[in-house]
C-alpha cells in the first residue's frame, strides 16, 4: 500500500495501482448439448451499472488451441479501452475437452466453432451491461477465418469484424493441415461446402448495420491472398459493402514498420463502429 492507494508489483518489479486494474474473470458456459466451456472476460475498471458497453471478442480458435488461461496479466486499460468489454472464448475443439472435443471438428471445420461462439454471444446478451448491437470479433489466420464466418454465417449475432489474413475456403489452404481434419474434398464435399465463407455471404448485412474489414499481406505464403480475393469478388458480385486493406510485400502476420499503420486502422474501425465517431 502506498499512501491511500493499493499498489502491487509484477514479476519484473513493475508497480501498479490496483484501482486502475480492470476486473479479469474466468467464466463458464454450458452449451445447449451439455458441454462446459471456459471463457475470459475483462470488464472495464470503472464500470457504470447504468450503461451498455460494446464488446470486443479476440480469437484464434484453431483446433486444440487453448484460448483461456487462468493467470494474471497486466490489464490496465488506456482511457479509450476502458469503455469496452474484452473477451476470449473457448469452443469445444479448443483442447479443454481433450480428444472428445476435437472429434467434433473432424470433417466439420467452422461448424462447431461457430455453434459455440454463437452460444457465447447469446450468453453475453443476457448481461444488461452488454450492447448487443456493438459486438465486434477479430482474429488472424484461423481467427480471421472464424471472424469472416461470424460476419456471414453468424451475422445475426456478430455485427462488426476485423478479419486478418483469413482462410476463406479450405480447398484453398495447405492440404497437409486441411486434410488432417477435413479429409479430401472428394470424400467430404458437404464439409468443404459448409466451411467456405463464400457459401454464407448472403447472410452478411441481413440483420441490420454490420461491417467486415479484411486485411491481407500480398506475399502471404501461408494463407495465400487468393483466399481474401475470392471473398472480395463474391461480396462485390452481390453488391455488399466491406472494407479492405492489402499490404504489398508483407507475408503472414506481418511485423515491422507497418504495424503502426495496422494499429491505426484497427483503432479507427473501433471508434467508427463501436463508438459512432467519424
Amino acid at each position: 500500500k502506498k499512501g491511500s492507494r493499493k499498489v502491487i508489483a509484477d514479476s519484473k518489479g513493475s508497480r501498479y495501482d490496483v484501482s486502475k486494474l480492470d476486473k479479469r474473470e474466468i467464466v463458464w458456459l454450458k452449451t445447449d448439448d451439455g458441454l462446459n466451456l471456459p471463457g475470459r472476460v475483462v470488464w472495464p475498471s470503472k464500470m457504470d451499472q447504468n450503461k451498455k458497453y460494446p464488446v470486443i471478442i479476440s480469437i484464434y480458435g484453431g483446433p486444440n488451441y487453448q484460448a483461456v488461461n487462468d493467470d494474471w496479466v497486466n490489464t490496465i486499460s488506456d482511457e479509450d479501452d476502458d469503455q469496452v468489454i474484452r473477451v476470449g472464448f473457448a469452443h469445444r475443439g479448443s483442447g479443454d475437452l481433450g480428444k472428445a472435443g476435437l472429434n467434433y471438428l473432424h470433417r466439420n471445420l467452422g461448424k462447431w466453432e461457430m455453434h459455440d461462439y454463437i452460444e457465447w454471444v447469446k450468453w453475453l446478451r443476457q448481461n444488461p451491461l452488454v450492447d448487443a448491437d456493438k459486438i465486434m470479433i477479430t482474429g488472424g489466420s484461423y481467427g480471421g477465418y472464424l471472424t469472416a464466418m461470424a460476419l456471414t454465417y453468424g451475422a445475426e449475432y456478430f455485427k462488426y469484424g476485423i478479419s486478418n489474413y483469413p482462410v476463406t475456403d479450405w480447398a484453398l489452404y495447405d492440404s497437409h493441415y486441411t486434410e488432417r481434419y477435413m479429409d479430401q474434398p472428394k470424400d467430404n464435399p458437404e464439409g468443404y461446402k459448409f466451411g467456405s465463407v463464400m457459401n454464407h455471404v448472403d447472410n452478411y448485412l441481413k440483420h441490420g448495420s454490420s461491417m467486415l474489414f479484411l486485411q491481407h499481406g500480398a506475399m502471404d505464403d501461408n494463407v495465400h491472398i487468393q483466399n481474401t480475393y475470392q471473398l472480395v469478388d463474391t461480396l462485390q458480385k452481390i453488391n455488399k459493402p466491406f472494407e479492405l486493406m492489402v499490404y504489398p510485400g508483407e507475408r503472414h502476420g506481418w511485423r515491422g514498420p507497418k504495424t503502426r499503420f495496422t494499429a491505426t486502422l484497427r483503432n479507427s474501425f473501433i471508434q467508427r463502429y463501436l463508438f459512432d465517431k467519424k
